[in-house]
């Protein structure tokens, strides 16, 4: 007969076994996949003239931390005794997708590489060529010459759902064929510098040397590379970022045919449409890309888009931010036609327009420097009119006024600063300090009002709310 102790011992072991009964078993996933997964070294050779370096010049030290290699360069250098360039070389992971040699991994990863050599899991090396890279993806393609090698199976990571579980093989640090698992976190995250990539968010463990590894999920399918982590401190902080297969696979297709990857354009500078906008905008929700700039010549401009339209819908697809749109228009084809749903002045429209060639370059634009002050008015700002020059460097072809001083007030609370050029006051075109001034004074007292100011070359919206 069971006494208390007894049956509080029984229960104990029936709940540990029940809950590792419900915890995943990698160890087949990690048997039938680990074979295809492999280390990609790659080396750089230093520049000509290091051949003809002095042979007493001498090399950095081993054990120096990677922080403090410049200090010392330079240290040598002021001695006399300059630092010798030598051959640079990094580790990565990658895996095979086809039978014939073909291998993915991250494009920062052979990045410059003159050399790129691939191991296997059964020991062999071979040299790789690349096919192409992309940068905006981070996706690179490799080919070995091969036959008959061991490949995985490309999964969709559409039906990925947050919370399930996830696996990693990699070479952390250099440690090959390293399994670490956990859980999806989030999915469509929107990364800076990664704007064509809606990521997978998990909390796998990722260090400098996973980059370019394969995510699985349970199935044992390819749903994502792993390129990047979040960290302070270098190493693995819990927030890491896979690139989803289908992403990568159209980039993969695109590469195989031209050696390159061409993305869609829209040709609008978008932000995200903040509590106190949609506010300003009369909108019960926030939601959409609010469009802050239209680029001359773009798809956007020929469909007749405008400033402060409000982007809900791309293609049926909902747009809830600004980091959702990116990434649906940069997977559609060359040429295809798309369908906006937007707002415009509180009215729901439809506007088509035929996806563009994303351009390799981007606009630069220049600071301008201040002017003397003016009177205050009543936002606490003073403002001029722009000299051509003030245009020039600018690249303002017409209208806008520059804030030479910001006072404490509603403007300062709401981020404008000096510098910034005012371009708009909710539907009010600013052409010069006049209508600044007409503007300021039919500001409505306690409401948001949505203003458009060019920063840095960057059209931002504002949102700032006069006090009563």
């Amino acid at each position: 007969m069971f006494n208390k102790v007894s049956w509080c011992f029984f229960l104990i072991v029936l709940f540990n076994q029940n809950a590792l009964a419900q915890l995943p078993d990698f160890t087949e996933m990690v048997k039938t996949n680990g074979v295809a997964v492999v280390n990609i070294s790659t080396t750089q050779k230093a520049p000509p003239e290091a051949e003809n370096a002095r042979e007493e010049e001498q090399p950095l030290p081993e054990g120096i931390p990677p922080e403090l290699e410049e200090f010392f360069k330079r240290f040598l250098n002021e001695q006399g005794d300059g630092y010798v360039p030598r051959d640079t070389t990094s580790l990565g992971s990658g895996f095979i997708i086809s039978s014939d040699g073909y291998i993915l991994t991250n494009h920062h990863v052979v990045k410059d590489a003159d050399e790129i050599v691939v191991k296997f899991s059964d020991r062999r090396e071979l040299n790789a060529k690349l096919i192409g890279s992309d940068a905006r993806t981070d996706v690179a393609l490799l080919k070995v010459e091969a036959k008959d090698l061991p490949a995985v199976t490309i999964g969709d990571p559409n039906k990925l759902q947050v919370g399930e579980w996830v696996l990693a093989i990699g070479s952390p640090f250099g440690f090959e064929q390293s399994v670490t698992a956990g859980i999806v976190s989030a999915k469509g995250r929107s990364l800076p510098g990664g704007n064509y990539v809606p990521f997978i968010q998990t909390d796998v463990a990722i260090n400098p040397g996973n980059s370019g590894g394969p995510l699985f999920n349970m199935e044992g399918k390819v749903v994502g590379i792993n390129s990047q982590i979040y960290s302070r401190t270098g190493g693995f902080m819990g927030l890491s970022f896979s690139i989803p297969m289908d992403v990568v696979m159209n980039v993969v297709d695109q590469i195989k045919v031209t050696g390159k990857a061409a993305h869609g354009w829209l040709g609008v500078q978008i932000q995200d449409v903040t509590r106190e906008l949609a506010e300003s905008f009369g909108m019960k929700k926030q939601q959409g890309a609010l469009i802050s700039k239209i680029l001359p010549g773009s798809p956007a401009e020929k469909a007749e888009l405008q400033i402060g339209d409000i982007i809900t819908e791309f293609n049926g697809q909902p747009v809830e931010t600004s980091g959702d749109l990116p990434p649906m228009v940069g997977i559609t084809p060359i040429n295809d036609k798309a369908t906006l749903k937007i707002i415009r002045q509180g009215e729901v429209k439809t506007v088509d327009f035929k996806v563009g060639l994303l351009p390799d370059e981007v606009d630069k634009l220049a600071d301008a420097k201040a002017a003397p002050k003016l009177p205050h008015n009543r936002l606490g700002i003073n403002v001029i009119d722009l000299t051509d020059t003030q245009r020039d460097t600018l690249q303002i072809a017409k209208n806008g006024v520059l804030v030479q001083d910001v006072a404490k007030g509603s403007a300062k609370d709401a981020g404008i600063q000096r510098g910034d050029v005012i371009l708009r006051i909710q539907n009010n075109v600013i052409r010069n300090a006049a209508d600044f001034e007409k503007a300021v004074k039919q500001l409505p007292a306690g409401k948001s009002v949505a203003v458009l100011i060019q920063r840095q070359g960057n059209p931002i919206f504002l949102a700032l709310k006069v006090e009563k």
